[in-house]
């Protein structure tokens, strides 16, 4: 579903992903767990096609992401951790100009993309909501306009980078349920620095510190995750 192979990304003279590997298979809800600057989002960047690899293989259902990531964005919905959105519109106009947007096959009639977008309202509860404005809505809802976003054109793979930042603790339990439910149809791959966030959600945690990958596990087969992080980061620190 989900490969990476000795992946090398810098900017300008930074270092950011060194020797970056790992295999996502179909179905698994991953947490990318690490510090603020571990080089989380620029893989995340990397693997919807937005930003270039200077080397390594990627390949997202079986879709070459460096040789074709135009290609990329048929497979992967995304939520990056500074959610774009169009304030000034309403939430069904909104998600509908999306998905006439993502219809890359040009083949999806208006009635179709019509239907799909009510039913993804409905899905991720914005029903209340979805003749509103979105400069109307609560920082939750506007999440779960992005999260639907991400979800037009029905993707294989969901990415999102920090979904819960900034949320109060209602509309964080909200997020992460339905995160844990979009996790049955869907591979997702989880941005946090929140541990807590991975263990509410995730079956598998990858923690990346400085670049590198510094564990990769079944979230069962870690005890304490608590103290793995800090000893993963805290040797990375010292290499």
């Amino acid at each position: 579903m989900v490969s990476v192979e000795h992946l090398y990304k810098s900017i300008g003279k930074t270092s950011i992903l060194n020797d970056v590997s790992m295999h996502i298979s179909e179905g698994e809800v991953v947490g990318l767990l690490g510090p603020n600057g571990a080089g989380k989002s620029t893989l995340m960047k990397v693997l919807t096609g937005l930003w270039k690899a200077d080397s390594g293989k990627v390949r997202v259902c079986d879709t070459d992401v460096i040789a074709r990531p135009d290609e990329v964005h048929k497979h992967v919905g995304y939520l990056p951790e500074q959610n774009p959105l169009y304030a000034d519109m309403y939430v069904r106009e909104y998600l509908r100009f999306i998905a006439r947007m993502r219809d890359n096959s040009r083949k999806s009639t208006a009635e179709s993309r019509k239907q799909e977008v009510d039913t993804l309202i409905e899905r991720v509860g914005l029903t209340p909501m979805a003749n509103k404005r979105i400069r109307e809505l609560s920082k939750g809802y506007k999440q779960r306009v992005g999260i639907a976003a991400a979800m037009t054109g029905n993707p294989e793979v969901l990415i999102l980078d920090e979904p819960t930042t900034g949320l109060d603790p209602n509309q964080l339990e909200d997020i992460r349920a339905l995160i844990r439910a979009l996790g049955k149809d869907h591979t997702v791959i989880l941005s946090t620095h929140i541990l807590q966030e991975v263990k509410a959600i995730c079956n598998r945690v990858i923690i990346i510190s400085n670049g590198r990958v510094r564990m990769d596990k079944p979230i069962d087969a870690i005890p304490d995750l608590e103290n793995a992080f800090r000893c993963a980061t805290t040797n990375a620190n010292e290499q």
